[in-house]
């Protein structure tokens, strides 16, 4: 049976994420109550009006998501920007995007959903001292070895590209490689380079001047001008138009570029970092993406291995985020039953880290009655799987000693890796304990 509109409005007002919609004029016609809590506007004061209106936001006179979505046919994921508060303030958040269909498969408007990331702000301040790794959590060799790496190339000036699939923690990789650098009190800028088509992102990169296009109303400095003595990360690369891989190329090559629209040329000396979760191989060999550019970009390659080849991470990341979550929702639950980390444990996830604490934050929500996840409030996909006999079989096969490391570092994570409480809890000696780390790999 369909869902009533009034129960689709119901199911959007109950979410945490700001949401509104637009028609095809881009004028709001829908605002839950999560939007009305992050911008202090009334549901009633925004309809009927422009989007570009209310938030007042820079990306809405230049590069609007919504038209953006509409033009290049992808939906927009993870989009930072800045939107003007009831009071006139500009907060941060992070957005995605998408265009709305009606039956005949023709475009009606858009819908836009908003995180408010000066709580993360302020909830990341709290757990900074907490993470392993300037933000970035792992006791796995595999990331260990990816923090040594780090250490050691953070303060040269050498081009990093960054490759994992998609959910693996590119971006914290590239803030940890920009904090630890000699640029850190200057200028980080960030873009994904997916997001755009080819004349807008000229534009985002290297600047226009008014009268470049139908929208440059005035000159506007891009990018690589910003981040000048500074830093910039260019997600994912590799989907960068061709023509726009050339002039990256000469950037990365002279330091050199023009605005959109003007002849000067300019000078920009910045740290590049750069990553994608795209084949590489297969890209070079299908010409999507030019040899020369990517042998400038990968004088430091750091390849992030995914979330299912290093399991014994997941306690320590399920503790994070559930940290993370109790200050975020100002309700305290930091335990979770061995049944359900079982069931994380056997689970392959694809989406990696951002698939878990998806998951976690989905358990999170559905548990109000005790302090402590309960195998029944995870995902149903994560239950059905976990009474598939073949697929955690083939996942114990797959990881033979994952489990017994994993159960052992939730232990040390329980103690704060104080060994003699751990050896106590498990009533083994502390030379046994020490034989086990060593084992294990987590002797550091």
């Amino acid at each position: 049976m369909p869902i009533s509109d009034n129960l689709k409005d119901h199911i959007l007002d109950s979410i945490g994420e700001g949401v509104f919609t637009v028609d095809k004029d881009f004028r709001i016609n829908f605002f839950n109550k999560s939007a009305e809590r992050i911008t202090g506007k009334n549901r009633e004061d925004v309809i009927g009006h422009f989007c570009k209106h209310i938030f007042r936001s820079e990306v809405c006179f230049t590069d609007c998501p919504i038209a953006l979505v509409l033009k290049t046919k992808k939906n927009i994921f993870d989009f930072e920007s800045k939107i003007q508060c009831k009071a006139g303030s500009m907060k941060p958040i992070k957005l995605n995007a998408a265009v709305l269909y009606n039956e005949n498969d023709e475009p009606t408007g858009g819908i836009i959903s908003f995180r408010d990331l000066s709580e993360f702000e302020t909830i990341g301040l709290n757990l900074q001292s907490e993470s392993q790794f300037h933000g970035i959590i792992g006791h796995s060799k595999q990331m260990r070895d990816i923090f040594q790496l780090i250490e050691e190339i953070a303060e040269t000036d050498a081009p990093v590209f960054v490759h994992g699939e998609s959910g693996t923690g590119k971006e914290l990789v590239a803030n940890a490689i920009q904090k630890l650098s000699t640029r850190n009190q200057h200028q980080y800028i960030k873009i994904n380079c997916s997001v755009f088509p080819s004349n807008l992102l000229a534009s985002e990169l290297f600047g226009h001047v008014k009268g470049a296009f139908t929208d440059a109303v005035k000159d506007r400095a891009g990018r690589f001008e910003l981040a000048d003595q500074g830093t910039i990360f260019l997600d994912e690369v590799a989907e960068m138009p061709l023509q726009m891989q050339i002039q990256l190329l000469r950037v990365l090559q002279e330091g050199t570029f023009e605005r959109v629209g003007e002849s000067i040329t300019r000078t920009s000396n910045v740290r590049v970092i750069a990553a994608t979760n795209i084949d590489i191989k297969e890209s070079l060999k299908n010409g999507r993406f030019r040899e020369d550019l990517y042998y400038r970009l990968n004088v430091i390659p750091i390849e992030i291995p995914p979330l299912r080849s290093r399991k014994e991470d997941i306690v320590p990341l399920t503790r994070h985020f559930l940290r993370k979550f109790s200050l975020f929702y100002k309700k305290e639950i930091l335990e979770i039953e061995e049944e359900a980390l079982t069931v994380l444990l056997n689970y392959s996830w694809p989406g990696n880290i951002r698939e878990l604490e998806n998951v976690i934050e989905y358990a999170f929500v559905r548990t109000t009655k005790r302090n402590v996840i309960e195998n029944s409030k995870l995902p149903p996909n994560l239950l059905e799987q976990s009474k598939n006999p073949l697929a955690s079989a083939t996942t114990r096969e797959f990881f033979p000693d994952s489990r017994e490391r994993a159960e052992l570092i939730a232990t040390l994570e329980k103690f704060q890796w104080n060994k003699t409480k751990v050896a106590s809890e498990l009533k083994i000696g502390r030379t046994t304990l020490w034989r086990q780390m060593k084992r294990f790999g987590l002797i550091e």
